[in-house]
């Protein structure tokens, strides 16, 4: 039986003659390609500035460096998230303050975010997180912000394209950090893209992308006339996305709203398909609003059934089928949870979903037979497993 696995990226004709463009050109590291890439993502999204980072986790470290954030300052985030949104915090010895999540969208808890505003001192910046592709309350939160004097970064490493009351994911917050991971969206193999409206933000997060180097390194590199010379201002990263990555980057771009339709009409056969099943399909806070569907979550009513969430990704294994799990929450695992303390009661909702919650296969290459198999076997797998059945 053919295996379904749990994603796989779609790349096209385009992608890979960009490639080949790109490696006979003979610059294959940040260049024009890359600064193209910057140009059509930034118009895209309908910010001023974007710029091209080789992973989402260094665009939120750079992005946090920028909002001045240090030892000593507290930067507020989920606990249901993957441990880049957390560990880039520490990276720049600050401290995480955690929070629980929404019980139905699964995005951060405000309420919670505005306690904890309260209980802490030094708090400089609040991490949402998109989850799945669904836009959190950024307008809430921008008002919380804004009453407190703290930044917004988004983590929308799902959410590209994606929408809040109409505004577009990376226009609202005070900087938006993208991915290009190979299971995303679009897809650049590994990179992200950091965008913000802030001048100030983009300079600085430009020259701390490469070393701290005050000048590009395309333009010192292609100057006709001598230009080796250039100043470290800062000591800073190797977070540069390369002009073979920006190759596929471009194409992807140019598909990104078509692979959205296609995730959006899987995810739609999905919530048709397991009606009556005893599950809870994803919910959606405001229906009118773009979700991108970087992830299909359902939750399994474990009470109406006789096996467990880990025994149902077993028998969807058995029968060819690739899951996940997003995510195990940060309170699980042994360094958040020793080094701060964390307990499982104080977040009881990302606790109850973690327990529940499956990510099925959502990605544009599936063929319509792929999501019916998909279905078929979820109603197969409950309903031969269901108590009284």
């Amino acid at each position: 039986m053919e295996f379904i696995p749990y994603a796989l990226p779609m790349i096209g004709k385009e992608e890979i003659a960009e490639v080949v463009d790109t490696l006979e050109s003979g610059w294959l590291t940040t260049g024009k390609k890359t600064k193209d890439f910057e140009t059509q993502f930034a118009d895209y999204i309908g910010a001023e500035f974007a710029l091209a980072v080789n992973s989402a986790t260094a665009g939120l470290h750079l992005a946090l460096e920028a909002l001045g954030v240090g030892p000593g300052d507290k930067v507020i985030t989920t606990v249901h998230t993957f441990t880049a949104t957390a560990e880039v915090i520490r990276y720049l010895g600050a401290d995480p303050i955690f929070v629980d999540i929404e019980g139905d969208s699964f995005n951060i808890d405000v309420d919670e975010v505005e306690s904890a505003i309260e209980a802490h001192e030094n708090v400089k910046v609040i991490i949402p997180v998109h989850y799945a592709g669904q836009a959190a309350n950024i307008d809430r939160l921008m008002l919380i912000a804004k009453k407190h004097g703290i930044k917004i970064l988004e983590d929308a490493a799902h959410a590209l394209p994606a929408t809040h009351n109409s505004k577009k994911v990376g226009t609202m917050g005070d900087i938006t950090v993208f991915s290009f991971y190979a299971n995303k969206t679009i897809t650049t193999g590994e990179g992200g893209m950091i965008v913000t409206n802030n001048a100030e933000y983009r300079d600085r997060m430009s020259c701390m992308r490469l070393h701290g180097i005050s000048r590009d390194v395309f333009d010192r590199f292609t100057s006709k006339k001598p230009s080796w010379h250039y100043n470290v201002v800062a000591p800073g990263y190797k977070y540069n996305l390369t002009d073979i990555a920006s190759s596929i980057g471009m194409h992807q771009l140019k598909k990104a709203d078509i692979l959205k339709d296609r995730r959006e009409a899987i995810a739609q056969a999905y919530n048709e398909g397991f009606a009556g099943l005893p599950l809870k399909t994803p919910y959606l806070v405001n229906p009118e609003d773009v979700h991108s569907w970087h992830l299909y979550v359902v939750q399994l009513d474990l009470d109406s059934l006789t096996i467990s969430r880990d025994r149902f990704i077993e028998l969807m294994a058995e029968s060819g089928i690739g899951t996940s799990v997003h995510y195990i929450p940060l309170h699980r695992h042994p360094y958040w949870k020793e080094n701060y303390k964390l307990d499982a009661r104080c977040f009881p909702k990302s606790e109850y979903a973690y327990n529940r919650i499956v990510s099925l296969p959502n990605y544009p290459k599936m063929s319509d037979e792929q999501v019916e198999r998909v279905i078929k076997t979820v109603r197969s797998i409950l309903v031969e497993n269901m108590k009284g059945g």
